[in-house]
């Protein structure tokens, strides 16, 4: 009886263990593609930055908009243009 309950308490925790590493591994996937999407953010900022210049359309680059701008994309970055230019919130 004591081997059972000892093989069963075994087994609850190698399932408790496999799902915590699973849960982890999630998160790990979901904060590296949160930094790869700041980056290509940052990168697409400083294209527009670049290109807009020319016709006086600035964004700043910072933490906050490389992030918006990585999440959303074009889109983020027009959103960006409107907080600033429309709403003068960044």
């Amino acid at each position: 009886m004591i081997l059972f309950s000892s093989a069963f308490s075994f087994m609850i925790g190698i399932i408790l263990l496999a799902f915590v590493l699973w849960l982890f591994s999630k998160s790990i996937r979901f904060l590296f593609r949160f930094i790869l999407n700041s980056i290509v953010g940052f990168i697409f900022l400083i294209i527009f930055n670049f290109f807009g210049g020319i016709v006086g359309l600035y964004l700043p680059v910072n933490v906050i908009t490389a992030f918006v701008a990585g999440v959303l994309g074009i889109p983020g970055i027009i959103v960006l243009l409107l907080a600033k230019y429309f709403f003068h919130f960044i």
